[in-house]
């Protein structure tokens, strides 16, 4: 029998420790479905961690699984994928590039979005790192990730009973997460370290980082921890909490992840072919490799060529306030020396990064990781056009249009954004090995052969989904905060039946998530459809701590969804994460997206949705700029248009918004055959899961980066 604390799981079983501690199985519902069928409710209790539910359950559940034939033949299945999986050779990597496969391609992030079981990550930025290593998993790149594993993670996010955001941060135990210490060749914990200058009552010291691993199928996470002995109890704070902190605590954290990074990889003896920079976050990794090859005999310049030969550089927001930059006074104290160990002057440093700004010069992490990478890209076609023009001041001999800025566009991981009532469906009508396939549109083609009837079904089961779990959540919030005479009408909280459309965003100010009750009398005409074709909106979304307006937005959706009028059709769920990204972009019939154009650099939940086969109703932006095709789905405003004002472009896209709701989604929608079936709708459906599925996968984004960048850049 195999031991996890004081649960003994049987001998027949004891395998589950495997499949928990391997992230395989976030994309495998079959896998999950294992501990679910142990115990329903715990599953449910620990909130799908699997680590924490071997801990806590009980001895009676495990020997009953153990014994139950059902379980067995469930649980041989799951094993015999997994180990496949894990042995599986002929992967696509190693058949395109058989002479690549030596070394890795280090990608550093600052999060990681894998599951909400470890909430180590905000928002897009961190579920497209996720995607992103699951996908090279699956596709068989030779792949590592870095970056941090936050004791107290990214913020939990409680919604009082005024509509005010309150920012919860829970410790994450390391033990109840399936994560494990990194251990170099002599079987020795790996701690590494990083020299920081003295800040109040703290003297110049080194401060030391844990390495865990997290296995991501075949992939290796190595995420670091300075919450240890013997740290300050200031410099355990550096990586408890994601983006939080002042500037101080901005640039400490970064020199841990870009320059502690490096220095974790060498104490695991692993030598990258490529070094990916997700963001500027790790851009100071860029100084310790030139370091490294300075003190090994060569000069910054040729130190410079061959950093740049093997570096890539993904920029993923054209946000100003987005792009961090550190004074030179700053940059002075954290780094005094490193000009002397990179054998240049002071200048010639801060020159590496430098940015004016009206109040002075800047050492800016998006120019350091441009000046110091061969390779750079946005996140989207329309993406690459704006950083190009962004950052032209860097290339000043050439045009906006040939600034080496491309764009690979984002793509998702669709095993784990899929819903499994979509999948049996795609089982049945798509191509016998379609997953592996994702990204060739011939595969795709069978969905014209899905009959509508099937479709609509399963459309209906996963929108009833979504109401039962937007109920639970809603009822959960309720008892929190002791409204009880308010339970009883959660239980027909929603219509199962009504056209439920979806917005779940960050609440940046930009995304404009209140745009829809730019005129709220027009909007209750539709929502309420006459009462005959009712319309109900459900939102999700976290602003950042310190963003006051973008609460400010929040407070008013949750006053809306209590207005009289809109009460009951306009719902808030708190704590946007994973899990309740899932179940919105599987249940919601449109995925509504509003963005300031061109603000948004790429947005993929509404790839997500249109995967499930919920069409986009949004702005000419990021992805659905090049993803729109005048069938799958409809846009919102008049893209070349030019306003005098914000407040004209909301007008405008206000009324776009309200004109295609009344005439074009609802009546497709209601329209119905003999059957109780909307055609025109389930083409909709159809040429949205049709087109977004395979040119939006993760499958398709990683081939990409990989001709484009990674290979080019191995040598």
């Amino acid at each position: 029998m195999k031991s996890i604390d004081f649960t003994v799981i049987p001998d027949r079983i004891s395998r589950l420790t495997d499949v928990a501690y391997n992230l395989w199985w976030t994309w495998h519902p079959e896998a999950q479905s294992l501990f679910q069928h142990i115990d329903a409710r715990l599953w449910e209790d620990v909130y799908h961690n699997p680590i924490l539910f071997l801990r806590q359950v009980r001895q009676f559940s495990l020997d009953e699984a153990a014994n139950s034939p059902e379980f067995i033949r469930a649980y041989h299945s799951v094993l015999t994928d997994f180990d496949e999986y894990r042995v599986f050779d002929k992967s696509w990597f190693k058949e395109t590039y058989p002479d690549k496969v030596d070394k890795p391609i280090a990608y550093f992030s600052a999060e990681f979005g894998l599951h909400e079981c470890l909430p180590i990550y905000s928002g897009g930025l961190g579920v497209l790192s996720g995607d992103h290593t699951k996908a090279t998993s699956d596709l068989g790149l030779p792949f590592i990730g870095v970056g941090f594993l936050y004791p107290q993670g990214y913020f939990k996010q409680v919604i009082t009973a005024s509509g005010d955001q309150e920012a919860i941060y829970t410790k994450v135990r390391f033990g109840e997460v399936p994560a494990v210490p990194a251990f170099n060749g002599k079987g020795k914990e790996i701690v590494i370290s990083v020299h920081l200058p003295a800040r109040g009552s703290l003297p110049d010291r080194l401060v030391y980082a844990k390495v865990y691993r997290i296995e991501v199928g075949n992939v290796p996470l190595y995420l670091m921890d300075t919450d240890i002995h013997p740290n300050a109890i200031e410099d355990r704070e550096l990586s408890a909490r994601l983006y939080g902190g002042d500037e101080e605590m901005r640039i400490a954290q970064e020199m841990v992840l870009g320059i502690g990074g490096v220095r974790a990889l060498r104490a695991l003896n692993i030598e990258p072919a490529v070094f990916h920079m997700n963001e500027g976050h790790a851009a100071f990794m860029v100084l310790e490799r030139a370091k490294e090859f300075v003190e090994s005999g060569l000069s910054f310049a040729e130190a410079k060529e061959r950093i740049r030969s093997s570096s890539v550089f993904t920029t993923h927001t054209p946000v100003p306030a987005g792009h961090d930059a550190f004074p030179f006074p700053m940059i002075d104290r954290y780094f005094p020396k490193w000009h002397e160990y990179l054998k240049i002057n002071r200048n010639e440093f801060l020159d590496l990064a430098r940015q004016d700004q009206q109040w002075g010069p800047v050492f800016s992490m998006t120019v350091l990781a441009l000046r110091m990478s061969g390779r750079h890209n946005g996140v989207s076609k329309l993406h690459g056009e704006v950083s190009r023009k962004m950052w032209s001041w860097l290339w000043s001999d050439r045009r906006a249009e040939d600034v080496p800025i491309g764009y690979v566009t984002n793509g998702v991981h669709t095993e784990t954004w899929l819903s499994p009532e979509m999948k049996v469906l795609f089982d049945k009508y798509l191509p016998k090995n379609w997953v592996r396939e994702v990204d060739d549109p011939a595969t795709w083609q069978a969905i014209e052969q899905v009959p509508n009837e099937e479709l609509w079904a399963v459309v209906n089961r996963c929108r009833a989904n979504l109401v039962d779990f937007v109920r639970t959540r809603t009822r959960q919030r309720l008892m929190r905060l002791g409204m009880t005479h308010e339970i009883q009408s959660t239980y027909n909280l929603l219509d199962p039946n009504a056209l439920t459309i979806g917005f779940a965003r960050r609440f940046a100010t930009y995304k404009r998530a209140t745009l829809l009750f730019h005129d709220t009398e027009r909007l209750k005409r539709i929502i309420h459809g006459n009462g005959q074709r009712p319309v109900q909106f459900v939102f999700a979304g976290k602003a950042h701590p310190r963003d006051e307006p973008g609460k400010n937005f929040i407070r008013e959706v949750y006053h809306r969804s209590r207005e009289s009028g809109l009460a009951g059709r306009i719902i808030f769920i708190e704590d946007y994460d994973m899990n309740v990204a899932r179940n919105m972009v599987m249940g919601v019939d449109v995925w509504q997206n509003t963005p300031l154009r061109p603000m948004e650099a790429s947005g993929t939940s509404g790839q997500k949705a249109g995967l499930n086969g919920s069409p986009n109703l949004s702005v000419l932006d990021g992805w659905w700029d090049e993803g729109f095709n005048g069938k799958n789905g409809w846009s919102i405003g008049d893209p070349h248009a030019v306003y005098q004002n914000e407040y004209d472009q909301n007008h405008a896209d206000a009324l776009s918004l309200y004109d295609i709701l009344e005439n074009q989604v609802v009546p497709a929608f209601y329209s119905r055959d003999g059957r109780g079936i909307p055609p025109q709708w389930i083409q909709i459906v159809k040429e949205s899961i049709r087109t977004v599925a395979p040119q939006f996968s993760m499958a398709r984004m990683i081939k990409d980066y990989t001709r484009d960048l990674y290979v080019p850049s191995m040598g």
